[in-house]
């Protein structure tokens, strides 16, 4: 009994002083190692939030690069496509003398070339009476050229705006580029229907303008027949009343 008390007391004493003990008896505290696996374990778990967040990035950018390549949702090019259609039917439809190099050279050979004196009168009276069928036929298709590209501009109101707010609301690059190319295709749509109007407009001004070239022309003709001995007015008597 007396020796397990003095090796009580000489354990008390040991654990007092700081007196290393056998690992199987004592638990030992490491500040250092402690430290250390902290720091171990944050330098990993700052790695795993690091990771974290790349992967969100690379989910950001898949969703972004989807986004940019998105179609855009809708399309004016088939209503563009029968807005030009129509003004080509419409000048296509030109009547007598249309737009048509080799016709035209025909009629300004004919009915537009220069009076000679060997023409007899009734050929006179029938280029004139072409020419002015001309200049009324191109007047009226110049009219439904206008009346064709007004009945557009309904049209064209309804795809500005769509487009516009297609390009407000576009959520990536694709489908902004493809709003901004079907603006310049509705642009470039009305700058056609204006060439038309313009080209059908000019058309009856020319027309109308070489009628009243041929026209003097042909006065001059008439005029010098009519002064000429023996082919113009010739005064004869003239019984009136009965005498």
């Amino acid at each position: 009994m007396r020796r397990l008390g003095l090796l009580a007391a000489a354990g008390t004493i040991a654990l007092v002083l700081g007196v290393a003990v056998p690992a199987r008896a004592l638990i030992v505290f490491d500040p250092n190692n402690y430290i250390q696996n902290v720091l171990t374990a944050a330098r990993e778990l700052q790695q795993i939030n690091n990771q974290i967040t790349s992967l969100q990035n690379e989910a950001q950018m898949l969703i972004n690069q989807a986004r940019n390549l998105a179609k855009l949702p809708y399309s004016s090019l088939q209503q563009l496509q029968s807005s030009i259609q129509r003004t080509q039917q419409l000048l296509s439809q030109a009547q007598r003398i249309a737009y048509d190099v080799q016709q035209i050279d025909r009629a300004f050979s004919t009915s537009y070339a220069p009076v000679t004196g060997s023409q007899s009168s009734q050929l006179l009276i029938t280029n004139a009476q072409s020419r002015w069928q001309n200049t009324y036929a191109a007047t009226q298709d110049a009219l439904r050229v206008q009346a064709g590209i007004v009945g557009n501009l309904d049209t064209n109101r309804i795809q500005t705006s769509a487009l516009v707010t297609s390009s407000q609301s576009a959520s990536g690059a694709l489908q902004a580029t493809q709003a901004g190319n079907q603006i310049l295709a509705l642009s470039a749509q009305q700058l056609a229907d204006l060439t038309a109007v313009m080209t059908a407009q000019g058309r009856a001004q020319s027309l109308e303008a070489a009628q009243r070239a041929a026209a003097q022309d042909q006065g001059r003709e008439q005029l010098r027949r009519f002064l000429t001995p023996g082919q113009g007015y010739q005064s004869q008597d003239v019984r009136m009343f009965h005498q």
